[in-house]
Order: structure tokens, then C-alpha cells, then sequence
């Protein structure tokens, strides 16, 4: 069976914010000047929105530059910020801290991203974009070195890989410009940057993995427009994270928890570490009377101005979590991927009215003269410093952020996230308490609620580069790390026949990237399943 080929101007992977924000600007410009432009919006989950994971509090810079009657528009955000409160938690007490600058939160809306992301969605679409949900890209279309386009995967496939009795064949999207806006880690960005070398002049990308819950939580305990952020206990003061908690409206509370991916003991589970944090005094009381409703997980970019790839390539351009546009100090990165669409979309609009010259030239030369780069580029620092652990990183990222102001003549290097593991028999094994099943919960009941599904009889899309090293290796000296760094208990060791083996339960997979990230021996491909697979994230 041959593919169906569908031609736009213009073709975007992913529906999340910064994609959906390149979409209408384009079909705003086109619209100024009286003429057509076909863009195409490609998403890889069920329905807009179904992938999109975070915090989240969203500063509402970017979002006034592209639709500034969003309130007229309906736009879902509902809970205005009325206090930040910052603590440091130790094992039993919690002490006040300042809020940092970065995290003051004034005219800022706790909001659920999916939600902003279903409406953006709404309104791209009332601008004539197509937007295809349940369509995941899985190859590049590139001939005589250009990208033309991306093909979307087969469906239907069996899992021995042959076509099934429903088998349907992925369709081609092909432009002369292609948006890929995948978020944190795509599968697709991975891989041009290695064929294009975007990365030969950076320093590798670092990451976190962020947990996430959200709950209904009693109206005695309901603060509607406060955010909470905490730092230190359950963590060590030698691993970068903390938490956060945001009251939205209808006595619903967003709590999650960020463990930087660098962290050096394989004992560690940064899901246990959260389902243990609610349990702290300060915390466990807004939980005890409530309802935990959904639960999700994603690796989020933490690498900053000095891990920027090369953002353009002939034939396309990355935008948004792809390129890795996220202020970490701030925990903020919806406004920068949505500045970054729509900066995109405006070197694309002149390049083809031919004002702007080159596309591979006009787009990372307005971003450097854009807000953005000086934002991102001022506090560069001050992730990288927390090296030096938890108070020295402290110490350091006052004295940048007080004194130098973020113009220190230096910038702190990133190094990749996994070559920190040491060997197991190095490190402190964690005792982590059982869950109680009202304020903390095991992986499978959490990946339940997080509506995951995929069709069973496809192909795993998790995959090993050597089925040999998983045992050989991750588990003779790292204890089988996979089974704690995984949030939803996709990689298992198994007894079999006596021997033991690594099981992959690729049907639990949150689609969060940290196994392609945190493999020691970089053995796990994370590919994209068939489309409309993994979570359905509803209000998150």
C-alpha cells in the first residue's frame, strides 16, 4: 500500500504551545496582508492537549504579543496569583524563606496547560489551520539533504512488525518548511540533531523529571491563587529538586515534584521521593481530607542558554521545548515557547514575502533580538551552579542574582545526564516507606488515572540499541536503575526459567523520555507508538 501525500506551506509537529502559537501567527500575517497560507498541525496525542504536562503558572507575555483580547477570547485562565511562599523543608520542620525574584509570581494565572493548549487549539483552528490529533510523525522526509516534510506512523501493525488485519499506512506531510515543535526530547528533534550536528557547538541538554498530581482538596484547606514551592528534604542536599504546589480554582490543587536527572545514586526513585514528600508535616494537611484525580510525569529541559542547539536546518527550525527554551530559575517555560512560535512564524512570513532573506538566518537572529535570549541568557548560571550542591548553589545563585545580575563574565557548563550515575555499591541504598493509599500510591494505581493506553498489538517502541546490557550492565552495577527512574513502572526484572531478565511493559508508558535520557549506557530509544497512544491528561 502506498502513502497518501498532503502538501501545505507550512507543516508543524506537535500541538503543544509553542506550535499551536507558530500556527496563528502565521495565518495572522497571512490574514494582514490578504493572503493564503496552508499550515498543518500534526499531534501525536488522542486530542489536543491529551500530552501536555506541567505546573503550571504562566506568565502571560507571549500569549498578550499573539491574541492580546485572550480575556474577550475565553482564554482559561481563571486564578490569578495572590501569594508565592517559598520554604525550606527539612525532615520534620519547614522554615520561610524569600521567594526569589525569578519566582515572583504578580499578574501571573495558575492555569492547567492542557486546557490553555485545547483553547489555543480553538482558536488556530478558527484561523483555518488543520490540525490532526491521534497522528503521530514518525519518519523525516529529507532528499538531497532538505527536510520536506515528515510521514506519519503506520497503523495497524502488528508486534512482530508485519501489517495487521487493519493495517492503515502513515500519510506524508510534505512543506517547504517544517515546524518541529515536539516538546521536551522528541523523538524526531532527537534525530536531527544528530543528522544536521545542531548540537556541535553546545553543551549537552540536562533535564528533570517532573511528577505531577492533581487533586480536589477540602475547602477548608483551599487557597485559591497561592503557589507554594519548596526545596530541600526528601532530597539530599547533593541532589537538585524541589516542589511545588498551585491552588487553582474549583478547590483543586496542582502538586508535583522535579528531580534533576543528574543525580548520582541509582537507589534513587524520584517517584518515591514524591509520594514521601506529601507525607511532611507542612504538606500532608492539604491532602488528608482530599481526592488525588489525575497523576502524570515529563522530562522537562533544564540546560538553558548554553545547551541551545542550532535552531534551524535546511528545511526547517525548532521551536519551543524541542529547542530547549525554558527559564529553570523562573520554573517557566510556556511564555518562551510560545515567544519562539511566534518568532518563527514572523521569520518564516518574511522569508517567504521575501523580506527577510534566508529562514536559516532570520529566525535565530530575531530570537538573539527578542526578549527571550536576554531572559534566558541572564540566568544561565545558576542551574549549572547547583553542582556545588544544594547550599552551594544557593549561595551562588544570590550573588548572581543580587550582585552580578546575571552579567557574570563566566558561564557554567552543562555535562550530560547519564554519565552521573555511580555504581550501586557506591551509594547509600534509600529505604523508601510503603504507600499508605490516601496521601501516597504505588506506580501502577497512579499510572491508571493517568488514563495511558495503547493499542496492545503493535510494536514496542521503547528499544534497545544491545538487549545484552541491561543485564550486563545496568543491573551488575547500577541495581537495574530503570525500575526506579521510570515513573510508571514500564521496566521491570523478572525471573524467568531461573534466570533473570529485563520486561518491558511498554503499555505503562507516560511518554515523559526519562529512560532515553537516563540510561547509562544511552541503550533505550524512546520511538513514537501509534498514534493516539499513551496518556490522556484531562485538566492537567
Amino acid at each position: 500500500m502506498t502513502r497518501e501525500v498532503m502538501d501545505y506551506d507550512v507543516v508543524i509537529v506537535g500541538a503543544g504551545p509553542s506550535g499551536l502559537s507558530t500556527a496563528i501567527r502565521l495565518k495572522q500575517l497571512a490574514a494582514d496582508e490578504g493572503a493564503e497560507i496552508s499550515v498543518c498541525v500534526v499531534e501525536k496525542g488522542s486530542e489536543v492537549g491529551a500530552h501536555i504536562l506541567s505546573g503550571a503558572v504562566i506568565e502571560t507575555r507571549a500569549l498578550d504579543e499573539l491574541l492580546p483580547d485572550w480575556q474577550a477570547l475565553g482564554a482559561p485562565l481563571n486564578t490569578p496569583v495572590v501569594e508565592d511562599r517559598f520554604l525550606l523543608l527539612s525532615e520534620s520542620g519547614a522554615r520561610k524563606l524569600p521567594t526569589p525574584p525569578q519566582m515572583h509570581n504578580e499578574g501571573n494565572y495558575i492555569v492547567s496547560l492542557g486546557n490553555v493548549v485545547r483553547w489555543l487549539g480553538e482558536q488556530a483552528e478558527a484561523l483555518g489551520v488543520e490540525i490532526y490529533p491521534g497522528f503521530a510523525a514518525a519518519e523525516l522526509l529529507v532528499e538531497d539533504g532538505i527536510v520536506r516534510g515528515v510521514a506519519t506512523g503506520d497503523m495497524g501493525v502488528t508486534r512482530e512488525g508485519e501489517p495487521g488485519p487493519n493495517h492503515q499506512p502513515g500519510i506524508e506531510l510534505r512543506a517547504p518548511h517544517t515546524v518541529f515543535a515536539e516538546g521536551c526530547r522528541g523523538s524526531l528533534s532527537q534525530s536531527l540533531m544528530a543528522r544536521f550536528q545542531l548540537r556541535v557547538d553546545s553543551d549537552p541538554q540536562t533535564y528533570g523529571l517532573g511528577i505531577k498530581e492533581l487533586w480536589e482538596v477540602d475547602p477548608s484547606v483551599h487557597r485559591p491563587g497561592l503557589t507554594l514551592h519548596t526545596i530541600g528534604w526528601p532530597l539530599r542536599a547533593d541532589t537538585y529538586g524541589g516542589s511545588f504546589l498551585y491552588h487553582l480554582e474549583n478547590h483543586q490543587v496542582a502538586v508535583g515534584f522535579v528531580v534533576g536527572l543528574d543525580y548520582a545514586n541509582p537507589h534513587l526513585s524520584p517517584f518515591e521521593e514524591f509520594q514521601r514528600f506529601k507525607t511532611h508535616p507542612a504538606i500532608r494537611g492539604v491532602f488528608e481530607q482530599g481526592r488525588r484525580i489525575s497523576y502524570g510525569a515529563r522530562a522537562l529541559n533544564e540546560g538553558g542558554f548554553q545547551s541551545l542547539p542550532k535552531l534551524v536546518f535546511p528545511g526547517g527550525m525548532l521551536v519551543g521545548d524541542a529547542a530547549g527554551f525554558l527559564n529553570v530559575p523562573k520554573i517557566k517555560g510556556t511564555h518562551m515557547a510560545m515567544k519562539s512560535g511566534i518568532v518563527a512564524a514572523e521569520a518564516l512570513h518574511a522569508h517567504r514575502a521575501g523580506q527577510g532573506g534566508s529562514v536559516v538566518a532570520g529566525y535565530p537572529e530575531r530570537l538573539r533580538q527578542s526578549w527571550l535570549w536576554d531572559e534566558l541568557r541572564g540566568v544561565r548560571n545558576i542551574r549549572p551552579s547547583f553542582r556545588w550542591g544544594l547550599w552551594g548553589g544557593l549561595a551562588y545563585s544570590a550573588l548572581d542574582t543580587y550582585v552580578l545580575r546575571g552579567r557574570a563574565p563566566w558561564t557554567l557548563r552543562n555535562h550530560a545526564d547519564h554519565t552521573a550515575l555511580k555504581p550501586a555499591s557506591a551509594c547509600r541504598p534509600i529505604d523508601y516507606p510503603k504507600p499508605d493509599g490516601k496521601i501516597s500510591f504505588d506506580r501502577l494505581s497512579s499510572v491508571f488515572i493517568s488514563a495511558t493506553n495503547h493499542a496492545e498489538d503493535q510494536p514496542c517502541h521503547l528499544r534497545l540499541k544491545d538487549e545484552a546490557l541491561p543485564m550486563s550492565v545496568n543491573r551488575a552495577l547500577f541495581d537495574a536503575p530503570e525500575q526506579r527512574y521510570c515513573p510508571a513502572g514500564v521496566y521491570e526484572i523478572v525471573e524467568d526459567a531461573g534466570a533473570a531478565r529485563l520486561q518491558i511493559n511498554a503499555q505503562n508508558c507516560l511518554h515523559c523520555k526519562t529512560c532515553d535520557i537516563k540510561d547509562p549506557r544511552q541503550n533505550i530509544t524512546w520511538t513514537p507508538p501509534e498514534g493516539g497512544g499513551g496518556p490522556n491528561y484531562p485538566n492537567m
